[in-house]
């Protein structure tokens, strides 16, 4: 499911107009983004958590030339699915 077929969900789901579905689905995601870049977590009872994972800086060699590289330190979302999420999934 991409972005303009969760609007379309969430137009028929919640009886929304498609500008209503849009700004719900935006407001959303500037609001997971916007907590995030905070460094705090985002807690979705009976879906999961959404939060900033740490990667430290480390070695690393390039594959093309075996050249060894420095790998910088750097920092991505992640998400954890809730228990009801994996038990709705099997």
């Amino acid at each position: 499911m991409n972005k303009t077929e969760l609007i379309a969900y969430l137009m028929n789901e919640a009886n929304l107009t498609k500008v209503q579905a849009t700004a719900a689905v935006d407001a959303f995601i500037e609001g997971v983004v916007s907590t995030l870049k905070k460094g705090d977590k985002v807690t979705i009872p009976g879906f999961g958590v959404f939060s900033v994972k740490e990667r430290a800086a480390r070695d690393g060699i390039n594959p093309l030339t075996k050249e060894k590289i420095k790998i910088k330190a750097s920092k991505s979302a992640g998400f954890k699915p809730s228990k009801t999420l994996k038990d709705a999934l099997n």
